[in-house]
């Protein structure tokens, strides 16, 4: 009769060890499965919903060439009014904001992730077209993606090219190739001589080039890596070859046709002569010695830099003071300048000064 209870008793003892073994297993299996909730929510954070993912997923897209989807991403486009307010060109072109002005970028990499209030500013370490380099962007959240942030560009990350070409009104970024009046705020009207504010992405490398018949250029290259400053750019193109021989075969054939007017001043002409005799025959001209032509660029034309050059005068005169009659044979030295211009049709106007 005494052995039946403690048994029993021993039985509920086995159970309370058992349940409480089994409440001890849970237990850790419950802190194993929060912890790795927890990681796998920090790995999540960390490569899609952190504020260097945000800012590497923008700079992969422009390493890509879509740059549809960059312009799209949140805090990156901007309106005149936001450029007004930084002090930039309102009426900066948007022309260059595409796949085909991009340049190369690869090595992305996160250097820094660092808070300051509401804004995290984050610094990519990058390979632009060759060249090492860092920028640092300015973040802050935009709301939630259910349990993640959602973040957007606090600055964005846009860039002013403040672009001066000399010498052409056709220029290339990157390859992509326009006129200065297509981007100009002007349109037609514009003044080619001027500067042309662009907008472009940062980070990346833009190489601006002249390739025309007339002339060409070596790339003169900016790398775009302070978003929303202004940046000046200057090209010089140098004259082709081909240019300055028709300018210099052009030259010559006016002043041919100024020797071809038998008065002692040929109109429009860069050489005359002084005469207080009376005229016996008339005057002819020759060139004894052509200028040689040098172009200079002068906004979006060119200019004749100044060239010695020397005319040949003879004919016969009558003194008024005795009578007699003499041979006039002259070398007159004159100077040839002038500008040119390139039409929209692609011509050349000379006017030889």
């Amino acid at each position: 009769m005494g052995s039946a209870p403690r048994a029993s008793r021993r039985g509920r003892r086995d159970a309370r060890r058992s349940l409480a073994g089994d409440l001890v297993v849970l237990s850790v299996v419950g802190v194993l499965l929060l912890a790795a909730f927890i990681a796998a929510g920090a790995t999540l954070y960390t490569q899609f919903y952190s504020p260097s993912a945000f800012v590497v997923r923008y700079a992969n897209l422009l390493a890509d060439g879509d740059a549809t989807r960059a312009l799209a991403v949140p805090g990156v486009a901007v309106s005149s009014a936001d450029l007004e307010a930084a002090g930039l060109p309102a009426n900066a072109s948007e022309d260059f904001l595409r796949a085909s002005a991009l340049g190369t970028l690869s090595d992305i990499r996160v250097v820094s992730e660092t808070s300051t209030g509401d804004t995290v500013a984050v610094t990519l370490a990058y390979t632009a077209g060759g060249h090492e380099a860092s920028t640092t962007f300015s973040v802050m959240q935009d709301g939630m993606i259910g349990i993640f942030p959602r973040w957007e560009f606090a600055q964005s990350p846009i860039t002013v090219m403040d672009l001066t070409v000399n010498g052409s009104a056709e220029f290339a970024v990157n390859g992509f190739t326009v006129d200065k009046r297509q981007v100009s705020p002007d349109g037609a009207a514009a003044d080619l001589s001027a500067s042309i504010p662009l907008l472009v992405f940062s980070p990346g490398i833009y190489s601006v080039t002249v390739d025309t018949p007339t002339a060409t250029s070596p790339g003169v290259a900016m790398l775009s890596d302070v978003p929303f400053t202004s940046v000046p750019v200057t090209v010089t193109a140098t004259a082709s070859e081909e240019f300055i021989t028709l300018v210099q075969d052009k030259v010559d054939a006016f002043l041919e046709e100024c020797t071809q007017q038998q008065v002692l001043q040929p109109t429009a002409c860069p050489f005359g002569f002084e005469l207080t005799d009376r005229i016996v025959t008339l005057p002819t001209w020759s060139i004894v010695q052509d200028p040689t032509v040098s172009l200079v660029a002068d906004g979006a034309g060119w200019r004749i830099a100044e060239s010695a050059a020397m005319a040949h005068i003879e004919l016969r005169v009558r003194s008024l003071f005795d009578g007699s009659v003499s041979d006039v044979s002259v070398d007159v030295p004159f100077v040839v300048t002038g500008t040119i211009d390139i039409l929209p049709d692609g011509t050349a106007s000379i006017l030889l000064g």
